[in-house]
């Protein structure tokens, strides 16, 4: 068993570290070249609770569509929900278009550069803004994202749940001891680099560069680190969804409330388990009798942190197209409007898109 000290200087750690990423460490991701400000921030804020793999494809399309800081301070809300649909934690969406109008408002379009500003802007906490210092400026400031807990609680066999404000504490001032006075843009994303390809849930201890200094590996405890708090189990909850559509294919769709999970998204009509067709039309304005077809379509579950939600889909197919529906956008109803898949720029939740594919081709009159 190799010697450990209990708390390793931050040259003993990040030193091996460093060799390993310039060998191995990811250096050609999207907003790494160019990296500027604005590249970083909304990289940072799209890597939050989602995955390198998941989020290049989104981030190269947003910054095709919003180039710069500007750009987005100047667009509607609807596009970049559009953009941002099927990423998931869609808050993160409004927070970064509403920090885009706050920037070019209060800081002349010029991104801050320290960790107070940043975090104080909205949906930025601690560890995303020291991301953003690091990586955007170059200068020092430790982070902790889900990643660096993970190799700093198997370094150091923190005990405790990795929720738990103790821990965090602890987990925080390891952070700082170990990171580097200089070069942190390249640690930051070494250290972030390790816990993604290398300490993951399941490790590959064997090609770890500082497994030497490894207390989780030297004790053969890697699998217990980090702790983590007892689960409950989910809930389950039911709800129906009237999915519209006209001859001419068109779906009506309604907007959610600006806040909550899908915050300002839009789907179709999201209803209680039990409401029938009958009820919906008569609440909601349509006539029975342009109603063509009714049928029931196959259920989609969609997990969320705390619940699971199955929604039951209601194809209702219309006679004819209401007026409205060759109607301009702007001249609609905010709250509800008809739309054509693929031909819009609406956000839609993950349901909501899949909802959208579901619609099969009109067949002609019966």
């Amino acid at each position: 068993m190799p010697h450990l000290t209990d708390h390793p200087t931050n040259g003993e750690f990040a030193s091996p570290l460093l060799a390993w990423w310039e060998a191995n460490g990811r250096r050609d991701l999207p907003w790494q070249n160019p990296r500027t400000p604005y590249r970083v921030w909304v990289s940072e804020v799209m890597l939050q609770q989602t995955q390198v793999a998941t989020v290049v494809p989104y981030f190269v399309r947003f910054v095709q569509r919003f180039p710069d800081i500007e750009a987005l301070a100047a667009a509607e809300l609807d596009p970049v929900l559009h953009l941002w649909s099927g990423l998931g934690y869609y808050a993160r969406a409004r927070n970064l278009h509403r920090t885009a109008r706050i920037v070019v408002r209060e800081h002349a379009g010029g991104f801050p550069a320290t960790a107070e500003e940043i975090e104080a802007l909205p949906g930025i906490g601690r560890s995303t803004a020291a991301a953003i210092v690091a990586q955007a400026y170059d200068r020092r400031a430790p982070i902790l994202d889900g990643n660096v807990k993970r190799v700093l609680a198997r370094q150091h066999r923190v005990a405790g749940h990795i929720t738990s404000a103790v821990t965090l504490a602890k987990l925080w001032k390891l952070a700082d001891a170990l990171t580097p006075q200089d070069r942190a843009a390249d640690y930051t994303q070494a250290v972030m680099d390790l816990g993604a390809t290398v300490c993951r849930r399941r490790p590959v201890c064997t090609v770890c560069p500082v497994r030497t200094t490894c207390q989780a590996y030297a004790s053969g405890a890697v699998d217990r680190y980090p702790e983590r708090a007892t689960s409950r189990p989910k809930r389950l909850e039911r709800r129906r969804f009237f999915v519209l559509t006209t001859p001419d294919g068109a779906c009506f769709v309604e907007q959610r409330a600006p806040e909550g999970i899908w915050g300002g998204l839009w789907s179709p009509p999201e209803r209680p388990a039990d409401l029938s067709v009958e009820t919906f039309l008569a609440h909601s304005g349509f006539d029975p009798g342009a109603v063509r077809e009714i049928r029931a379509g196959t259920d989609l579950r969609h997990g969320f942190s705390h619940f699971d939600l199955v929604a039951e889909p209601i194809h209702v197919r219309l006679r004819t197209t209401p007026p409205e529906v060759r109607a301009p956008p702007e001249s609609q109803e905010s709250r509800g409007r008809w739309i054509v898949p693929g031909q819009h720029e609406l956000g839609l939740s993950a349901v909501a898109a899949k909802l959208l594919d579901s619609i099969t081709p009109e067949r002609g009159p019966s």
